[in-house]
């Protein structure tokens, strides 16, 4: 008899343990919706569009002269300028005057550049519209680039629909990307940076703002729609 009332001594003691281990592991009470870091991004009152908006808003317009950025625009390329920054100005953002950078970056390093989910599905949304674009950078130039060749491929643009990548170069005090964006008549232009934005209020065209990823080597991050522009919303990746 002393036996039996052991073993069921010890199997209620097995339970006991058991209920005290399922008590731990329990879920917290929910005393919020709580929130998801692409939520977070759009909580700022600002002019958030989508894709598809601005699709519709030009529904009725016939085909146009379009510009984008490409550096944190269409294309993650924070990998080469990374590389970039240790191989030639760890301590400081010399890299970006040296001509030894941009002959790498520019021909070989943006094989480690991821496109940006934003860039294919605007791409893809005016090439269907039958829009003619241009890739306005502020890359130095060099005397050959394999820039184009990627975008491309990344952005799954047809060959005879792709226009070789606009070396515009980073002047102190001088936005380069004004003239080219006057000379091609563009009615429309992307860009992460607020200097894309100013170029674009300057010509009284429209600018429309593309979310820098939070992880960008280009720091720090500009605040989007500080000039009233419209932001693409989810445009971070």
């Amino acid at each position: 008899m002393r036996k039996v009332t052991l073993v069921f001594s010890a199997i209620a003691f097995v339970f006991s343990l058991n209920s005290v281990v399922q008590a731990k592991v329990q879920m917290p009470e929910s005393v919020s919706s709580g929130v998801t870091t692409v939520e977070l991004s759009q909580r700022q009152a600002v002019h958030w569009v989508s894709v598809d908006q601005i699709e519709k808003s030009l529904q009725d317009q016939p085909p146009m002269a379009i510009g984008f950025d490409i550096d944190d625009t269409v294309l993650f390329s924070s990998p080469g300028f990374y590389r970039g920054k240790l191989k030639y100005s760890p301590n400081d953002n010399s890299y970006l005057k040296n001509p030894a950078f941009w002959e790498k970056m520019n021909n070989e390093w943006d094989e480690f550049s991821m496109p940006k989910q934003i860039g294919i599905e605007l791409v893809q949304m005016h090439l269907k519209r039958g829009d003619n674009i241009y890739f306005i950078t502020g890359r130095t130039k060099t005397k050959t680039e394999t820039v184009t060749k990627y975008l491309q491929k990344d952005l799954h643009i047809p060959a005879d629909k792709m226009n070789a990548v606009i070396f515009a170069g980073d002047e102190p005090g001088k936005n380069n990307k004004v003239s080219w964006m006057k000379e091609h008549k563009l009615k429309l232009y992307y860009g992460d940076a607020d200097a894309d934005i100013a170029a674009a209020h300057e010509l009284n065209i429209r600018g429309i703002r593309i979310l820098r990823a939070s992880n960008s080597s280009y720091q720090p991050l500009p605040k989007a729609g500080r000039f009233g522009e419209e932001v693409v919303i989810k445009s971070e990746y």
